[in-house]
Order: C-alpha cells, then structure tokens, then sequence
C-alpha cells in the first residue's frame, strides 16, 4: 500500500501537468481540475504520513528496477534535447556543453558496463522524508491554489505578455511531481534526474514572460543548476567505479568512516547541494527568478528548488562532522547568512528582500547541515519547515499586496494596516514567524548558536550573531512600516480572489499551529530520525522550561492587546497636530519650513544602501565566496585522495 501512494505521490503531479497543459484558456473546468488536483496530491500526502506513522517510520522498495532506469535514461535524454533546443536557440551554447557533458557520463555508466554495484533500494522513506512530502504536498499545492486567481489579475495587468497560463500551471505540478521523485529516491541516479527536472522547470518558469531580462535570467540559473547537476553527475560515477555502491544511504554510511575515499563523492554532491540553495557565489540565480510571476517565486523559494538543495546537505550531514568538506559547507553557508543578510536592509523591493532573506535563511541551514552534529541537523530541520510556511505565506501575500495596491515596494506599504487590513495582517503572522518568539526560526537558531558553540566553531557564531541582528532589522523595519499610519492613508479596494485568500488564510492558520506544536514535531519526527541517522540516545533539545516559557509567550502575545484596550477605556484622548520640523497648514499632512516654503509630509525607511547597498557588498560577497569555495573544494579533495 505505501508503495502505491508513494507511486501516486510521484507520477499523479505530472498526469495532472499534461491534463492542464491541454485544457482550454479561461473555462471554469481549467479552475476546478487545478483544485480537484491539488485536493488529491494533500490528501495522498496526508495519507501517506499517517500510514508511515502507523506502520513503521523506515521504508524501503524496489531493488531490482532495470526497465524503469531504462525509461528514466531515456527520459533524460529528453531533458537534454530540451535545453540543447533552447541552448541554441538563444545561442547560449555553454548550457547545451554542460547538459550534454553530464548526460553522456551516466549514460555512459548505465550503459557501458563499467560499474557492479551493491543491490540496494531504489525507494526509500524515513522522517525526513514525511517532512518533505507534507511541505511538498500542502504548500505546494497551496501555492497551485494561489496561482489561478493570482494569475487572472497578473494577465490583466500585464497585456503586453502571451496568455501562456496552461503552459505554467502545468510546470507548477511538474515541479511538485519531480520534488516527490527526489526525496523519495535512494538511488543517485533516480535522484540525478528528478534534480535535472527541477532545474529545467525552473528555466522555463523564470522565462516564461519571455522578455529579454526573463531569458537571461532563466539561462543564469539554468546553467548555474547544470553545473551543480555535473558535479552530481561526476559524484555518481565516482561512488559506481571506486565505491562500488549507487545509493545515498550506502553512501553517506560509508563517508561516516574516519578516512573512507567516499568523501570525495560527498563534496562533490555537497557543491551541488549548494548550487541548488543558491549559496554564494551562486546566489544571482535566485535573485534574478524574481521577474517571474509570484506563485514561481514562493515556489521555488519554499516548496520544492532550494529545498531540494538543503534536503540533500542535510542527508549528507552525518559525513560532513569534523572535515574539510563540512569546513567547505559550513563556511560557505555560515558566509551566505551574514553577507545576504545584510543586503537585505538596503532592499526596498518586497520581493527582493524576501529573495535575499531566502538565500540567508537557506545559508543558515546549509552552515547547520555542515557542522553534522544532531542539535544543528535538528535546527535545520526545523529552520527548514518554518522557512518553507513563512517565506511561501509571505510571497504570496505580496503578490496579493502588488495586485491591489499596484506597487510591491514596501515605502508604498506604510499604513497597510488601514489601507488593505487584511492582507497586512496576514503580511504580519508571515513576518512574525520569520523571526518573533515563540515561532520556530527563533527557537532553530538558538539550538543552531549551541550546536555551533559545541562545534567550537566560533567563525560561525559570529556570523550567526551578526546576521541574526541584521535579519531583526529588515523585518522590524518592514512590520514598523505596515502599522506606521500617517494621516493619508485611506483604504483601498482588495481585489484578491476567493482561491488566493483560500491559500492566504490556510498558509497563515499552518504557520501559527506551527508554532504551538512544533514541540510535538520535534519529539515525534525529528528526534527519532536523529538517533537512527547518528546512532545516539538523542537527550530532550528543548526541555520543560522552554516550553513553558514559550506558552508564556503565547499568552503575552494574546493578553496584550487585549490589555490595551481595557486600558484606554473611558479616557479621552487630545487630539494635536503633529510636528514636523515647521509651521503645520491645518491638514496634517503638509507644513511651512523655515524658507516659507510648503513641504509634504512622508515616511520613509533607513536602507543604509551607502554601507550595505548591492553595489558595496555583493560583487566582493561573490568574489570572497568563490575563492573560498575553490580554495576548500580543493583541499577536501586534496585530502581525500
């Protein structure tokens, strides 16, 4: 029965990909098929998780699969076909070398002959991969749901762009169906593909304006995935020829050993780990997906691309204590926080500033799947599940928040409160479980700051310490902005479609269960996976006096507006004039100063762009994270071999 639901889970996403490719523009059946879809993908997941959790936590299927590795070799000489197609059509002919190079390798392999390798399951579930399958199917799906009306208006506001809305909601389940296939395989190669199905979905997703920025940036962030995806290809042939073993899990138990020349599959895999999550110096890839259509940015920000990337550092965790290929990984990422942390405050741009917090936060996890001890896997798995609700409930809210206020830049933001309510208030639960107490990215970097103190790794605190600072300003900064109302804030139409606030209202109630219930997460899910992957008696990472803490919080959180209205009954406030810095003209908006001249009153934020902008810090970020990178690949390596 598990193998069914799993082989739903999988295959179902991309049947339902090919249903709405197909179906006709603007017809109510479209709308209903897309939801009925999402429906079916969560209530297979939910069942999925329920049945694990009854049976058995670990399972494992499919041995002996040799038709299926033929269709899937087969299948991936249609994805190269597809980017040699594009590769020459925009003369971007680096991309084709690349998916050629790779491709040929594990053809190659498969074909020739050259590997025996030890028999071992193709399928494979265990805890983290009941994590992944409910971030997947829930908000994934949830973000599906956003997308169609999300998209109704965005074609209204945009004529200028082809109605290729069939073709795009097909790739949403494409990437839904390839981020099952991956976290449920165990075999590198099945893994190898659904990776390369991802990386090409996120080509065609970021280019699918078609505008001239749109094709540089989806070819940016495809042959910077192409890259990754070679190492990931050399990684295989490596582990096949020397080690004799195609599976992860064989893998990495033979990397845990003092001295094992599986490292050197390990770093490999780990470069393309960090490809994938956009670490620097690869982060321009990310950034540059913004031009695509909101539901393509929480996507590929929440549910399925640089998840896939930190899903694999963190199962490659166990082999990365204690050498210089976790000092590569845990550099890199501790690096990433700081440094796109502190681009984020000169941002103005909503949506830029949630693309550098991704690559921050991702940065986080990456540093704590690097340091392969058990607080800071446990940190980054929650990390990873707080991030995957919150960044998703965030995007989203600021597409709605663009389409009815017309603007996505977060000056226009102020008084949100009284101009759109609702939508800030959602905006508000988003913000606060990036970085508020009680919720769990609070808690995950408490835990993360003690693995790394343990680890003796003090590079890391500091940026853990500094970054962490920087993250409290550009989001105290943005929630200061969506409450301070000034005095010509009135409220605008909403035009946000029943199916957005359905995904809006549903992201908001998952993210506040979240942080009552995370307690139960860790004891239930977590943990247990932890002693099986690190062979320990896990000790209780959050006790009894956290958790009491954390209720007190909870009620803090309740009890104080609710104070502050019984506070302020029956008294009577003063109304004045607000001063500012001249004669007031009696509106409240406008004043003299002191040349006699009329002046307007604004709010405005402190982006600091003179110390952090992009121009100061990102190209020698990029520059200090390459040699970085080059200079530890080449010393693990050198190590190993």
């Amino acid at each position: 029965m598990a193998l069914t639901i799993i082989s739903f889970l999988i295959l179902f996403p991309f049947i339902a990909a090919l249903i709405l490719a197909f179906m006709r523009k603007g017809t109510p059946v479209r709308k209903y098929t897309l939801f009925a879809c999402c429906a079916l993908i969560v209530a297979g997941a939910v069942y999925f998780v329920v049945n694990s959790l009854s049976d058995g936590h670990t399972m494992s299927f499919l041995t002996e699969t040799h038709t299926l590795d033929t269709v899937i070799l087969i299948a991936e000489w249609g994805l190269a076909a597809l980017v040699c197609y594009y590769s020459f059509r925009y003369r971007k002919y680096y991309c084709a070398a690349l998916s050629l190079v790779q491709t040929g390798l594990i053809t190659w392999l498969e074909l020739g002959g050259h590997a025996e390798v030890l028999p071992a399951a193709h399928i494979f579930s265990d805890n983290l991969t009941i994590v992944m399958c409910l971030i997947i199917g829930i908000v994934g799906c949830l973000i599906c749901v956003y997308a169609m009306g999300y998209m109704k208006d965005y074609k209204e506001h945009h004529t200028e762009f082809k109605d290729r809305r069939s073709f795009f909601f097909a790739m949403l389940f494409v990437f839904l169906g390839a981020m099952f296939g991956l976290v449920f395989s165990n075999n590198l190669t099945w893994i190898y593909f659904f990776w390369e199905i991802t990386s090409i979905c996120s080509f065609l997703l970021i280019g699918y304006n078609q505008t001239e920025e749109a094709i540089k940036n989806s070819f940016k962030a495809l042959w910077m995935n192409l890259l990754g995806g070679l190492g990931f290809a050399i990684a295989i042939v490596y582990c096949m020829l020397e080690l004799h073993v195609a599976d992860l899990q064989s893998l990495v138990a033979l990397a845990s050993q003092p001295g094992s020349a599986a490292i050197v599959s390990i770093i490999l895999l780990a470069f393309a780990g960090l490809t994938k999550s956009a670490q620097l110096p690869f982060s321009g890839w990310l950034l540059g997906a913004m031009v695509a259509p909101t539901p393509t940015s929480a996507l590929l920000h929440s549910a399925t691309m640089v998840k896939a990337g930190v899903y694999l550092l963190l199962r490659l965790s166990p082999a990365l204590c204690g050498n210089l290929a976790g000092l590569m990984v845990t550099t890199i990422g501790g690096f990433t926080f700081f440094a796109t942390s502190l681009l984020a405050i000169s941002q103005s741009d909503a949506k830029k500033v949630l693309a550098y917090s991704t690559v921050s936060n991702l940065g986080l996890i990456t540093a704590c799947a690097g340091v392969g001890m058990y607080e800071a896997v446990w940190a980054g798995i929650l990390l990873m599940i707080f991030h995957a609700v919150s960044k998703s409930l965030m995007f989203l809210s600021v597409g709605a928040t663009e389409n009815s206020l017309g603007s996505r830049n977060i000056e226009d933001m102020h008084g949100l409160i009284v101009k759109l309510p609702r939508l800030a208030y959602v905006m508000i639960i988003g913000i606060a479980g990036m970085f508020l107490a009680p919720f769990g990215m609070l808690i995950s970097k408490w835990a993360a700051l003690r693995a790394f103190v343990d680890s003796n790794s003090i590079l890391l605190v500091v940026f853990l310490i500094f970054g962490s600072a920087t993250t409290l300003f550009y989001w105290t900064k943005w929630l200061g902005t969506l409450v301070a109302v000034h005095h010509n804030s009135e409220p605008i139409k909403n035009i946000t479609k029943k199916s957005e606030w359905f995904s809006l209202i549903c992201h908001s109630v998952i993210m506040v269960a979240l942080c009552v219930s995370f307690p139960l997460i860790s004891v239930s899910l977590i943990e247990p996976f932890l002693e099986g992957m690190f062979h320990v008696t896990m000790p209780p990472i959050i006790g009894t006096g956290n958790v009491i803490i954390m209720i007190m919080m909870m009620c803090l959180i309740a009890i104080l507006p609710i104070a502050a209205r019984f506070l302020t009954l029956g008294k009577k406030n003063q109304v004045v004039m607000s001063y500012m810095g001249g004669a007031n003209t009696g509106d409240d908006r406008s004043f003299t100063d002191s040349f006699g001249k009329p002046k307007r009153l604004y709010l405005a934020n402190w982006y600091m762009t003179e110390l952090f902008g992009e121009k100061k810090l990102l190209n020698v970020s990029l520059i200090l994270s390459a040699a970085a990178l080059v200079i530890l690949t080449v010393m693990a390596i050198g190590g190993a071999v």
